[in-house]
């Protein structure tokens, strides 16, 4: 073509100086992404059409970002739509198509991304050019054969170009008539033939990771700390002589999320260092920017603190049994106003977890937490504390493409399940074809007019019961952490935690993690913060906030429906005191506000209630 022609036919430049950047790789590290250091560096994969390269580079891609660390993927295809829609398929076009991906590529990975070029890239000379570029520039370059068998890529060829080749209509077809050239010693071999897409990508990280591009903490994301069998008498045995801190349930409480992995990549009680980055920037810094906005802290009084000087373990008992061992602790001074200041943004002494703060040892100890065995309440609820590794697995068993999470500390009535069955719809519409919905119901210690978990639990049951949540593509499980009533702060926590376990998606309520002012009967945080607040959180990289759309009671339908303000009187807003105040006095709420059968346990609690006062 003319265009190709005049493209051979250009003079080339002869008085071009490279200019040097005036940005070191360092410093660009240090801004590039929010994980910290320089992670530049060129993904080459290379196979068959229709071995898996355009699938697996994009999966690479999604995890890497989900992961703060920036990454791009530049697909064969894609690329000759622009870039290079000026060459064809002869060898010398094959080449100078590689020619210039390899040179972008160094560009991307100059800039400190981790470059993922999906291109046949069919021979050994082009594909050894573009690792020369690389080196050249001091930049690493990963060869990557993605190997599928020739039956199993035309078996995937949704284009349909093989069977054209086959048939003669396509001439030079990598494969059929024109030969590919097998790497002979690439940096990862991947079977896509064998293995599935998230294997792949696993050994892919491995690889990253071995080479110090992906940092040691992102492969292993669930960070538990319980000991392992072969260890365990031992660690008993350990425990049994060591001195010990006697601690609370809630002190418990908070062993078995930190046990558990909920707060990864902690692995044990702050120490001061990690406690001063998250209630001063709300993450935890060292490497990389990772979203932590509570501390997570044991505190102690002055005289256990001047026991245990100089201590290398200590035990920690809870009602006379040992639970785990805290190595290398460190003691430092718990400035409970400072901390209740950042943490809730008040001091006020009526605040119920404020007032446990202040009530509280004077001092902190930090270490590392060994958990002897698994932390059980026997309280006939235990099989619902699933681990974020166990919530996982079932959404694995599940095959879920998608698990939207809803945190709820309050019996859950029509509204909350309206905005449930909602995005369940929204995210069918976007094509996941089985979200599921993570219903996890906090578990830790709450204030006393809080509904008790017990009974929190059977009513969530009612309502699947009654079919108002599918019992088919909804697991029900509880979350181990204390509720602390922080408004803004505490529900980054909530949400990351669900981010630990597997959650892409999270529906932010109005209000979440509020409560009004101990004093003023005021909203102690604005409503719409919580939302507004973890829209823009850092660290929150792998998982898309749903914002909650206000529900209320419509007159006209006589079910719980989004509401309108154009139409504003056709709602009634049954706030949680009417609601309570229904329930305690055995009357029944309009039709279509909650489920029967979960509106018959409620009344059963309130009436408990009367009984026992």
């Amino acid at each position: 073509p003319w265009e190709r022609t005049c493209f051979q036919d250009l003079q080339k430049s002869t008085n071009v100086v490279y200019q040097a950047h005036h940005v070191s790789r360092s410093k660009r590290g240090q801004v590039v992404g929010t994980r910290g250091g320089f992670r530049g560096c060129t993904v080459w994969l290379t196979g068959l059409s229709g071995a898996g390269k355009t699938t697996v580079g994009f999966a690479l891609e999604e995890y890497l970002v989900s992961h703060a660390i920036p990454g791009y993927s530049l697909d064969g295809d894609n690329i000759r739509h622009g870039l290079n829609k000026n060459l064809g398929f002869t060898s010398e076009d094959r080449e100078e198509n590689i020619r210039r991906i390899a040179e972008v590529a160094k560009l991307f990975a100059d800039a400190g991304l981790v470059c993922i070029t999906s291109f046949i890239s069919p021979f050994t000379k082009d594909r050894a050019e573009a690792r020369r570029i690389h080196e050249k520039a001091g930049l690493p370059f990963f060869e990557v054969f993605v190997n599928a068998p020739l039956d199993v890529c035309e078996s995937r060829d949704v284009k349909g170009l093989y069977k054209k080749a086959r048939a003669g209509q396509i001439k030079g077809f990598t494969g059929i008539d024109s030969q590919y050239e097998c790497p002979e010693a690439p940096e990862l071999i991947l079977k896509t033939g064998e293995l599935t897409v998230n294997e792949c990508i696993l050994q892919l990280v491995d690889l990253l990771k071995e080479q110090s591009i992906v940092p040691s903490g992102v492969l292993e994301e669930i960070n538990e700390l319980f000991m392992p069998e072969n260890r365990l008498k031992l660690a008993q045995t350990d425990a049994s002589t060591l001195p010990s801190i006697s601690i609370t349930k809630l002190d418990l409480q908070w062993v078995q999320v930190l046990a558990e992995g909920w707060a990864s990549p902690l692995k044990g009680f702050m120490r001061e260092r990690e406690y001063l980055q998250v209630i001063h920037f709300n993450t935890l810094l060292d490497g990389g920017t990772i979203n932590l906005s509570i501390p997570i802290v044991l505190p102690v009084a002055m005289e256990v603190k001047e026991s245990l000087q100089g201590s290398v373990a200590v035990a920690l008992e809870y009602q006379g049994t040992r639970v785990a061992i805290l190595r290398n602790p460190e003691f430092y001074e718990h400035r409970k106003e400072e901390r209740c200041a950042h943490q809730w943004g008040t001091t006020c002494p009526k605040h119920p977890y404020i007032k446990i703060v202040l009530e509280s040892g004077d001092w902190l100890v930090g270490g590392e937490l060994e958990v002897l065995e698994r932390i059980r309440w026997n309280d006939g609820l235990d099989q619902y504390r699933l681990t974020p590794r166990e919530l996982k697995e079932r959404f694995k068993e599940m095959k879920a493409d998608a698990v939207f999470a809803f945190q709820l500390r309050n019996p859950v009535h029509n509204g909350h399940a309206l905005l449930m069955t909602d995005t369940r719809r929204r995210l069918e519409e976007r094509g996941y074809r089985r979200p599921v919905l993570l219903l996890h119901p906090l578990g830790g210690w709450t204030k006393d007019d809080d509904v008790p978990l017990d009974w929190r639990m059977k009513q969530h049951a009612a309502v699947l019961e009654d079919g108002i949540l599918d019992p088919q593509s909804t697991i029900v499980a509880i979350f181990p952490s204390p509720m602390m009533y922080a408004g803004p702060t505490e529900v980054q926590w909530h949400c990351r935690a669900r981010m630990v376990a597997g959650s892409n998606f999270y529906i932010v309520g109005r209000d979440p993690a509020g409560m009004p002012h101990p004093e003023s009967g005021q909203d102690l945080y604005d409503p719409s913060h919580g939302g507004k607040v973890l829209s823009m959180a850092p660290g929150l990289t792998s998982v898309e906030i749903i914002p909650f759309r206000v529900a209320a009671y419509n007159k006209t339908k006589k079910a719980m429906d989004f509401y309108d303000k154009d139409r504003h009187a056709d709602f009634e807003f049954i706030s949680g005191t009417k609601m309570r105040k229904l329930a305690r006095s055995g009357e029944s709420p309009p039709d279509g506000f909650m489920a029967p059968k979960a509106w018959k346990v409620l009344t059963e609690y309130y009436t408990s209630l009367q009984k026992d006062q």
